[in-house]
């Protein structure tokens, strides 16, 4: 069995109710359901929620919400690992066995059936625990500045002071859309950014972190311009 597990609960303090807020005319958890729909990979979409008003919105674009988040999974400092491995283990406990996992995140509007294909794709083709979607850094960390509290200006790594950008290594980050893994890595709790994972590269002009409302401003001004480009 493969399921998605979309971590979505209501407390979001930068951005209230930021899960649920319309995002180019949809709720901005209806784009993950739909895209994981799209990809025809998973038995199951789930929402995992703490939240009666996301469970009702996901349930409505066609995701199941068979439980409600525990409340020891929903606060503030809770990493996203330990609350997929309470979907996987209610999943098999409640329902079949799991073989493939993947973490969707409620707030990825550029997410795209394909790439979560690829995803399953390369996974299932390595012996890897986790395969997640990366991108590239638009300049060399290795150039990167400090400023002190004073303004001024100093190198990370002045020994680069010199190199040439195209001699630099490239650097990725991790681009926060999808995390595919076996079902046996998120209840060992695995960490993801290790040598046993894989990356999915993604396009730097399809990745947007959604933190603040700038962040979501910026947001929809680069999902429209994408729209008019198809």
């Amino acid at each position: 069995m493969k399921i998605a597990v979309i971590p979505a609960r209501g407390g979001s303090k930068r951005i209230p109710r930021k899960n649920i807020k319309t995002f180019c005319g949809k709720p901005m958890i209806a784009r993950t359901i739909e895209a994981a729909m799209a990809s025809g990979c998973f038995d199951a979409v789930v929402v995992s929620t703490d939240d009666d008003e996301i469970a009702d919105v996901a349930r409505h674009y066609g995701a199941d919400v068979p439980f409600k988040r525990p409340d020891n999974l929903a606060d503030d400092h809770t990493p996203t690992i330990p609350v997929i491995k309470h979907a996987v283990q209610w999943y098999e406990e409640h329902v079949n066995p799991v073989d493939f996992v993947c973490c969707l995140y409620a707030t990825a509007p550029f997410l795209d059936a394909k790439d979560i294909q690829r995803g399953l794709s390369l996974l299932q083709e390595s012996d890897a625990d986790y395969a997640f979607s990366v991108t590239s850094y638009a300049f060399p960390i290795q150039r990167a500045l400090r400023l002190s509290d004073e303004g001024r200006v100093s190198m990370f790594q002045p020994e680069h002071f010199t190199t040439r950008s195209q001699d630099l290594t490239e650097a990725w980050h991790d681009a926060g859309q999808f995390y595919w893994g076996t079902s046996r890595a998120w209840t060992a709790e695995k960490p993801l950014f290790s040598e046993q994972s894989t990356g999915v590269p993604l396009p730097r002009h399809r990745v947007q972190d959604i933190d603040t409302p700038e962040d979501w401003t910026r947001a929809e001004w680069l999902f429209k311009a994408l729209q008019d480009d198809k």
